[in-house]
């Protein structure tokens, strides 16, 4: 039977099946209140990333919400790229505040001139997305939020380990949203976490442990008070068990991923292809090409799983406007997420980019 090379593959062994046998015979597998392994992988990644505080949540949808929710966005404007999945829409909405989609630059990431265009009185925050892990142009957009008075709220679900000028991401705006999927650098079964720069970080830090949990706090013993809406959001111990170990190789992780990245930019023969950047952290590495469909179907015949990532989020039908976003339009049409994770073999990668040099064609 041909092997299948999958687009996504944890990394993972023995160190997270232990992790996972501790939790289970501990009987102590979940808590509202944050404590145990939740608690410690809070206290870790805010020391891997230098922010002021963490906050762990079960998911990146639940980070971005919660996120937004510190920030009183009704019918206020958030500005976004319309090339990101659909949770980083969809959270503006349940805060009652309103998409505004603005083009990506080569990077995939905000282009800062077309941003600059889409700022009114409306415009409350600036949300960049650190596609497939390489980093936006912070300078320019923690600027742009100083001169207007803004919130600087980023999505960093596919950014874990990457760095903006020898800072981690997750150490630069007010808030950074993380997720950790299972198909993500960092994997979990479910999870994502908060973490905030603010002079006000350690006032954010306990309204977000009380929306994270319905609402709860105030908690002594059994007794605890409700003052707000909040969440059933709370990360669970097996995921934080495994996140511990998990962030303890993460570096190593995705200097393998920079290294097989670093491969394909010499050697794919694609006309667009993702640039490298050694401060990426290439959850994924992307290629456009004409005639997807068939080089998709190409691809998975000799047994190369692919991906695409992702459809702008301005044409679907929720969200459908009339915009100009044409590098988006562009990349909506024609990229597509190849494999870059660390269990690739050295004859996966040989295999991968001879299959791709074969099968793309140029726009």
């Amino acid at each position: 039977m041909k092997k299948t090379i999958k687009l996504f593959d944890p990394v993972v062994g023995l160190e997270e099946e232990n992790a996972i046998r501790r939790v289970l015979k501990s009987n102590f597998w979940a808590s509202g209140a944050g404590v145990g392994n939740v608690s410690k992988f809070e206290n870790m990644f805010q020391r891997y990333v230098k922010s002021d505080e963490c906050i762990a949540v079960n998911s990146g949808s639940s980070a971005l919400n919660l996120a937004l929710s510190l920030i009183n966005i009704k019918n206020k404007e958030v500005i976004l790229p319309s090339l990101t999945f659909i949770s980083t829409a969809h959270a503006i909405i349940q805060n009652g505040g309103k998409p505004v989609f603005v083009d990506v630059n080569k990077n995939m990431c905000l282009d800062i001139d077309n941003l600059k265009k889409f700022i009114t009185k409306k415009t409350r925050v600036i949300l960049p997305v650190h596609f497939a892990g390489f980093p936006c142009d912070l300078d320019s957009i923690q600027e742009i939020c100083e001169n207007h008075s803004l919130y600087l709220i980023e999505d960093a679900a596919h950014a874990a380990g990457s760095s903006y000028k020898n800072k981690k991401i997750g150490s630069h705006g007010f808030a950074t949203c993380f997720s950790f999927h299972p198909v993500k650098n960092l994997a979990m079964p479910t999870g994502g976490l908060i973490s905030l720069n603010s002079k006000n970080h350690k006032k954010y830090k306990e309204e977000l442990f009380s929306k994270r949990w319905c609402g709860i706090t105030n908690r002594k013993n059994y007794s605890y008070d409700v003052k707000t809406l909040g969440w059933n959001n709370y990360m669970n111990e097996f995921s934080a068990a495994i996140g511990i170990v998990q962030l303890k190789k993460l570096d190593k992780i995705n200097n393998v991923r920079k290294k097989i990245a670093k491969k394909y930019s010499k050697e794919l023969t694609c006309e667009i292809k993702m640039p490298f950047n050694d401060d990426c952290s290439y959850h994924i590495y992307w290629i456009m090409t004409k005639n997807r469909a068939n080089f998709i179907k190409k691809l998975k015949e000799n047994g190369i799983e692919t991906g695409i990532h992702y459809r702008p989020i301005h044409t679907m039908s929720m969200y459908k406007r009339k915009y100009k976003l044409p590098m988006t339009e562009k990349a909506g049409n024609h990229i597509v997420s190849i494999p870059v994770h660390p269990n690739l073999t050295d004859e996966d990668v040989e295999k991968i980019i001879k299959n791709i040099n074969h099968h793309s064609k140029p726009l």
